[in-house]
């Protein structure tokens, strides 16, 4: 027979993971202001191998538009400028010779209305990611029922489902208006 509260859990956990996700994907979204998130996926050749442009500099940002990256090797300034043009990053780098800067434009009203929608596609996304999740493990609650689980059982633990569902909606919802407020007052 089905461990209810195990399937419960287990339920929770993918959602938040979902959740967890999506709150990363909306800090790579570039929303005007200077964040270091935006060069998490960028990797850098560095002695014949390819690693994170953090493990190779110290990646700050001095000001709210300017992410500034002073690598821990000089000779690694070429890579790494190579490396950020070949990003999806859309910034070109500014090269001193010491330290490499990205300056951050503020995006036009028409370029914040894109960024808000696709965030918005990113968050419909894991929504209904979070609501399959649901949806199967009521299924598998359904089927329980016909192994012998009561039905007053399966009742609570779709209330308890519901209430988890709930949770993990206003979570995204929370993250979607955040964002979409920091996109639209920069």
């Amino acid at each position: 027979m089905i461990d209810v509260k195990a399937t419960l859990n287990s339920a929770e956990e993918k959602m938040e993971m979902g959740v967890m996700y999506l709150e990363e994907q909306l800090s790579r979204v570039r929303a005007g202001r200077a964040n270091v998130a935006i060069l998490a996926g960028v990797k850098v050749e560095s002695y014949g191998s390819m690693v994170p442009l953090n493990q190779v500099a110290n990646v700050s940002t001095p000001d709210a538009r300017t992410i500034a990256i002073r690598p821990w090797d000089k000779k690694q300034i070429r890579a790494i400028e190579k490396a950020i043009m070949d990003s999806d990053v859309g910034i070109t780098p500014e090269n001193n010779g010491e330290i490499i800067r990205l300056g951050i434009p503020q995006p036009t009203e028409e370029r914040r209305r894109e960024l808000a929608k696709q965030c918005n596609k990113m968050g419909e996304q894991t929504k209904v990611q979070i609501r399959n999740i649901r949806a199967d493990v009521k299924e598998k609650l359904k089927k329980a029922i016909k192994d012998g689980l009561s039905e007053d059982l399966e009742k609570d633990a779709e209330a308890d489902l519901q209430k988890i569902h709930d949770k993990m909606i206003k979570n995204v919802e929370d993250l979607l208006a955040a964002k979409d407020k920091e996109i639209m007052t920069v």
